[in-house]
């Protein structure tokens, strides 16, 4: 039986924590493998660890754009929120000017010109923002695929190796084939 060293993190339900296969702490945790051949809980401090497990790099790379569309998310909203803030105050100078209608008309191409500018300066910088978003889907920033190292991921192949063989001696002490029969000479 191979078994490959990938293992990809799975959480589970917090009444079903089971105890850290390094640790013996509860772990929401689960490690498995793709064939769900192997599994075991593992805290989440376990996975930072570098020499427990190594994250895999195409999942630090997604996690590190995930990171970088979520602050530019931010920028985008906090942008919006600033130019809506702007028109709503133009909106009520607007009201108080035309209460005061005795102002010259200059004030109005002044107020339509700041519009204009207003309207160009939101539209680049959430171009800017947009151009260098990249367009990845998933919740979490943390890797979600592993390899483990080499003598621990040695210890999950001893240990399956080691069941199956417990399992094999199991079923040939069933079987009363396998033992020897009574001699049936004369002593």
């Amino acid at each position: 039986m191979s078994l490959q060293n990938v293992w990809h993190h799975r959480r589970v339900a917090d009444g079903s924590a089971k105890a850290c296969w390094i640790c013996y702490k509860p772990s929401t945790s689960v490690l498995i493998t793709p064939d769900n051949k192997d599994f075991f809980y593992i805290c989440v401090g376990h996975l930072q660890d570098g020499k427990f497990c190594q994250p895999d790099a195409d999942e630090v790379v997604a996690a590190a754009a995930r990171k970088k569309k979520e602050e530019l998310d931010r920028e985008i909203e906090a942008v919006k929120r600033e130019y809506a803030e702007r028109q709503k105050s133009k909106l009520e100078r607007r009201k108080e000017k035309d209460q005061n209608r005795d102002r010259d008309k200059d004030s109005k191409k002044q107020d339509s010109e700041e519009d204009k500018d207003d309207e160009t300066t939101k539209d680049d910088s959430i171009k800017e923002l947009s151009k260098s978003r990249d367009d990845s889907s998933s919740a979490s920033d943390e890797p979600r695929i592993y390899s483990l190292n080499k003598s621990f991921y040695q210890m999950r192949v001893d240990r399956i190796h080691n069941a199956e063989v417990a399992k094999r001696n199991r079923e040939r002490l069933k079987n009363p084939a396998n033992f020897p029969s009574v001699p049936s000479g004369n002593p």
